[in-house]
């Protein structure tokens, strides 16, 4: 009788280890302009290849090239760089806030503002995100105020929220940002079960759910592929693919599926790959995704490649896992940079503008910090009464909430 050899698990290693040379050879960067754009309504099957590519298209020159190209005017594509660029200054001051004792901790975007800022500007009012924590650009490229959401980690009196999130957990529902969990995964049935909801009611607006790569490897990642699939729900499956969860690379949650979009090939449903650190890339994909969702055709997945250049937060350090120079090594450069040098190029910006626009940005993002500092803290107002607490909490008196506060004194 043969022998029969021992089994063993397979556990993926990262290609670099802190302390070695960063390698970004098996990232696969197509040509800008290379991608073939498919009309709206292509049958998923015909589009397979598209998971395995990258969308893009500003080339080295900054260039806009092909078919994805001329999604934005210049006067919009300028409005798009000051949202990453108030994004960029947000973070850095949040970042020193937190370093000086103002708020327990926070979590930066730097070098995925492109992602969220495009996207925002591709949906329409009423729609709704449900956001991981690292999509603060679609709340200030939706114009939610940047006082709000520094109030809000700080927890001070004017905190909308009034204390009952941790720092960075926005929620606005007029401005379609679903408060965050810390409990990423569970946000992608979510919106999936909003999107449902919405077509239920004969509603027009869509979802777009948001979820990073490490934490597809939750169950709940695939059971919102399960019901987006089957129902053909109206909502944008986002993957923020950074290439680093917490403490661990993609390749652990990415498995054997090549990539994170081929994980909507046994679902059924059409999946693209983009340069998420393209701002005009992004932006197009998004709208072609946002229409084919509103034209009731069912989900798109999008994967957005792109790199976490910061740590995972202020707890974290990145250099304990990665070599200390992967993020200037990485191939797909800083979508500000990238986008300005875009607009110098075709002359509708220049390094002058930018460096006066940078000091302007500065200061706005200065002042709303001075002022949401001037509040107080929420520990030092007058202590509310349980009925103050209840009627905040259920904000419409239904019958059945009337004779609970009722049956509870107040």
């Amino acid at each position: 009788m043969a022998e029969t050899a021992p089994l063993r698990l397979n556990v993926p290693e990262p290609e670099v280890r802190p302390g070695g040379k960063p390698d970004f050879s098996n990232v696969k960067i197509p040509k800008a302009g290379s991608v073939d754009r498919p009309p709206v309504d292509v049958a998923p099957e015909a589009i397979r290849d598209m998971a395995y590519s990258i969308i893009r298209v500003l080339n080295r020159k900054g260039e806009a090239v092909g078919p994805w190209a001329g999604t934005l005017s210049p006067e919009e594509a300028l409005s798009g760089l000051r949202d990453m660029m108030r994004v960029r200054a947000f973070d850095r001051r949040m970042l020193m806030a937190q370093r000086q004792g103002k708020t327990s901790f926070y979590m930066q975007c730097l070098g995925e503002e492109a992602i969220a800022c495009a996207f925002r500007k591709a949906m329409e009012d009423g729609d709704m995100n449900f956001p991981t924590y690292r999509q603060q650009g679609l709340l200030i490229a939706g114009g939610y105020p940047m006082v709000d959401m520094m109030n809000q980690i700080y927890s001070n009196t004017h905190d909308p929220i009034k204390g009952r999130q941790l720092p960075v957990m926005y929620s606005s529902k007029k401005h379609g940002f679903f408060t965050i969990s810390g409990n990423l995964a569970t946000q992608f049935v979510q919106a999936v079960g909003w999107a449902m909801a919405s077509a239920i009611m004969h509603d027009t607006r869509i979802a777009a759910a948001w979820i990073g790569d490490g934490s597809t490897a939750e169950s709940d990642f695939h059971a919102g592929l399960v019901f987006a699939s089957t129902y053909k729900a109206p909502v944008v499956l986002n993957i923020v693919n950074n290439q680093w969860a917490i403490s661990t690379f993609q390749g652990i949650a990415r498995g054997g599926s090549g990539t994170f979009a081929a994980r909507g090939h046994g679902f059924g449903i059409p999946s693209l790959r983009v340069d998420g650190n393209d701002y005009l890339a992004v932006h197009a994909v998004a709208k072609w995704a946002t229409e084919r969702a509103r034209k009731n055709l069912g989900p798109v997945l999008v994967e957005y490649v792109t790199y976490r250049a910061a740590a995972h937060s202020t707890s974290d350090d990145p250099s304990a896992y990665r070599p200390k120079e992967e993020s200037d090594a990485w191939p797909l450069g800083d979508p500000v940079e990238r986008l300005k040098n875009h607009l110098v190029a075709i002359g509708a910006w220049s390094p002058e503008r930018q460096k006066q626009a940078e000091a302007e940005i500065d200061a706005e993002v200065l002042a709303a910090q001075k002022e949401a500092e001037s509040f107080g803290t929420l520990h030092s107002g007058p202590k509310a009464s349980p009925r103050d607490i209840f009627e905040d909490v259920y904000d419409a008196m239904t019958p059945n909430l009337r004779r609970q506060r009722q049956e509870a004194g107040y």
